[in-house]
């Protein structure tokens, strides 16, 4: 995980956030919700790639700690 990585994903939640409170303050409450409903799936599978990334490197720190007894 880079620092990239963590700023794409805050200005894409800085933009959702604007537009779902642009959408609510205009009475478009069906857009508003299928907007946060995107936006949930988009950060459940960018949460889920972080976890892989993650996984994989203690998976490897431990195959190299095995490797140093």
């Amino acid at each position: 995980m880079e620092l990239n990585d963590l700023l794409r994903i805050a200005g894409i939640g800085l933009v959702l956030g604007f537009l779902h409170v642009f959408f609510e303050q205009t009475g478009k409450k069906e857009f508003s919700f299928f907007l946060f409903f995107v936006a949930y799936i988009y950060i459940a599978a960018e949460m889920l790639r972080f976890l892989r990334i993650f996984f994989s490197e203690i998976a490897e720190f431990f195959q190299w700690l095995s490797l140093a007894i």
